[in-house]
């Protein structure tokens, strides 16, 4: 789920302002050594954090249906999971790392959600929307201070970037047939033997169809008029 979260994200951040600039995405830990290798103008986005949004945790089961309607397998519902990524803009001269920045900005603030027909894999064959927050204040997640500290490097300007995902739930059994018929019982003796005890069944009644209930309503209620004309 994780790597597709990244596909998604690289895709954005290399289109919309800043399609056709040839900006490099990259998801490397943006340390010293790895700036020191850098060739030219890049956006990093570093995945620092990972938690489950515990408020969307769901219970039961979820049915799979095919075109039809009919139920063929059942899984869990799916637990969703908040990535924090941490964007940083490379380049040579500060004002213009605040430019890709602003692109950033104007690239991801429209898109609060990501539909499904968008998402790659696993998470599109879920047909869930996946919500994204850009520069949101930060709650359980670490100080940037923390984690540049962590990473070796100066403090730089960042975005952060909150995907809240979908990650699939396992495993998914098939549904067992509809129920035909109903249950047998039969009683034991003292003895606790079966001798003598018929199976008994006690029979669903088959599903009626509108137009014949409707019908036998209709019928029933012409019944009771006649019956009723025929007392008076």
């Amino acid at each position: 789920m994780i790597h597709e979260v990244d596909e998604v994200l690289k895709k954005l951040l290399g289109g919309g302002a800043l399609a056709g600039s040839d900006i490099d995405v990259s998801f490397d830990a943006p340390t010293r050594d790895w700036a020191a290798r850098r060739n030219g103008p890049a956006l990093n986005a570093y995945l620092y954090d990972i938690r489950e949004d515990v408020a969307r945790r769901q219970r039961g089961s979820v049915p799979v249906r095919d075109d039809r309607g009919v139920v063929l397998r059942r899984r869990q519902p799916p637990r969703w999971f908040r990535l924090s990524y941490l964007v940083t803009a490379w380049t040579k001269r500060p004002q213009d790392e605040h430019r890709l920045l602003s692109a950033v900005l104007a690239t991801l603030l429209p898109r609060e959600i990501i539909p499904a027909d968008e998402l790659p894999g696993s998470l599109g064959e879920l047909g869930l929307s996946v919500p994204l927050a850009v520069a949101g204040s930060r709650t359980e997640a670490q100080s940037l201070a923390e984690i540049w500290s962590a990473l070796g490097g100066e403090l730089k300007p960042s975005l952060d970037l909150m995907v809240t995902a979908p990650f699939p739930a396992v495993p998914e059994y098939d549904a067992g047939p509809p129920v035909t018929e109903g249950a047998g019982v039969r009683v034991r003796g003292i003895d606790g033997s079966l001798e003598g005890s018929p199976e008994r069944h006690h029979r669903r009644p088959l599903p009626v169809p509108d137009a014949a209930r409707d019908g036998a309503t209709d019928a029933g209620r012409e019944d009771a008029t006649d019956g009723g004309a025929e007392e008076r």
